[in-house]
């Protein structure tokens, strides 16, 4: 391995295997119960002894989470990872960090790795933030000597020093982020892993994050950075790699990689993303639909953001944010403005919407974002939902790219020369 390559991955594989069950017939005879169930005592027996995982389930379904995976990171890269859903990005950091192996391929990693993957991964819940901070820089390798040295930065940067002696299962999930973020990115690991879990925290601390993020970069190490925010993967990261379905569909500049990923998400999606997000314990986003999802400029457009609420609760602040395809906030609509809150809701679903009734976007690809504001959370919601804006063809010219246009399709509905005129004072 070349000496400044400190990431190999070489046709990385991972298999999981799920059992599913077969259909009932709404009649059946005892002899086919008692037949069944001989076959699963038998089939789980003999997976026991072979060492694989016990399933249920009447049959056992293949799955690859991730396939034939090849890549090469340098010493002092920032690479982003992006991708929807399910698409194997969480997996590869997974294999990344030596906390699963996988099925077939290999991967070779120079240095130490600090991941931070999911709210509280490698915390022990019944440990204080003080002890939390030693057991983490001690399974990192770094000595008592070095982990004092590094623990005032840490507590003032997680800014939890009044909790540091509470045990962490007791923090919310803004202050156990804080204080993993803090931890993964002060004790001097030679590869930083961070998976989306900077979307817990609020506005000011993900900022604070991407900051921190660019000065370990600069210090030489090395930054995988997954995230459904797009304008945080063009600032941070100089190359991207796209992730679908378990293999590598793009890898190279970041501005090409996320445009291309947003243009293959619309015309999958159809302008509507389906899968629920928690947003905090009682409350769900369940899926946004931009309608049209390819618009003319100056036409109107729809925006439906479904929410369901396992519990009462209360909005303070909601905004829709558009973002450009290279990540750049181009408008903001404020809920404020209607009139309408704070919105107490009830237990069940209920739906915010938003319409515009001319859309001066020039032409190409946005994506939506979301601005929320309740009493258990605040932050930005990335990625929901994507749209195009198609080419308006009431110029009576060719007008000039995009790229030089700027975002805003303005009419003009006076522009002449007056010969002979004196100037009008403002």
């Amino acid at each position: 391995m070349a000496d400044d390559v400190v990431i190999r991955a070489e046709g990385l594989g991972k298999k999981y295997l799920i059992g599913h069950a077969a259909e009932r017939e709404r009649y059946v005879a005892l002899r086919d119960v008692m037949a069944r169930g001989a076959r699963n005592l038998w089939r789980k027996t003999a997976d026991m002894a072979r060492g694989r995982a016990i399933l249920a389930g009447d049959t056992v379904e293949e799955f690859w989470a991730l396939r034939d995976v090849s890549f090469e990171v340098k010493r002092g890269e920032v690479l982003g990872i992006i991708g929807r859903n399910g698409a194997g990005k969480s997996t590869l950091l997974k294999i990344l960090s030596r906390i699963t192996e996988p099925s077939e391929g290999r991967v070779t990693i120079k240095g130490r790795v600090a991941s931070l993957l999911e709210v509280g991964t490698g915390f022990h819940p019944e440990l204080t933030g003080r002890e939390n901070i030693y057991l983490n820089g001690a399974i990192l390798g770094m000595t008592r000597a070095e982990i004092r040295r590094k623990f005032d930065e840490i507590v003032d940067f997680a800014e939890v020093e009044k909790f540091l002696d509470t045990p962490v299962k007791r923090y919310s999930s803004g202050m156990y982020v804080r204080l993993a973020f803090a931890v993964a990115a002060h004790l001097e690991p030679e590869i930083l892993v961070v998976d989306e879990v900077l979307a817990v925290g609020d506005a000011e601390f993900q900022k604070k994050c991407l900051g921190k993020m660019s000065e370990v970069a600069g210090g030489g190490r090395t930054v995988l950075f997954v995230s459904h925010n797009m304008a945080a993967v063009g600032i941070l990261c100089p190359r991207s790699m796209h992730v679908d379905a378990g293999a590598i569909v793009g890898f190279g500049q970041t501005p090409e990689i996320v445009s291309a990923y947003l243009r293959q998400r619309r015309i999958t999606s159809g302008g509507a993303e389906l899968e629920a997000r928690k947003i905090q314990e009682e409350l769900l986003l369940e899926h946004v639909l931009v309608v049209p999802s390819e618009i003319r400029s100056g036409d109107q457009m729809r925006v439906e953001i479904a929410f369901l609420a396992l519990a009462p609760g209360r909005i303070r602040e909601c905004a829709i944010l558009i973002y450009s395809d290279k990540g750049m906030r181009v408008a903001i609509i404020d809920a404020r403005e209607s009139g309408k809150l704070p919105f107490n809701y009830k237990q069940g679903g209920f739906i915010f919407v938003s319409r515009i009734e001319a859309l001066p976007l020039v032409e190409g690809d946005f994506t939506i974002g979301l601005y929320l504001a309740t009493d258990g959370f605040r932050g930005n919601i990335y990625d929901l939902a994507d749209f195009a804006v198609e080419k308006f063809c009431g110029h009576a010219f060719v007008p000039y790219s995009p790229e030089v246009r700027g975002f805003l399709d303005l009419r003009v509905s006076t522009c002449e020369f007056v010969a002979n005129a004196m100037v009008t004072a403002l």
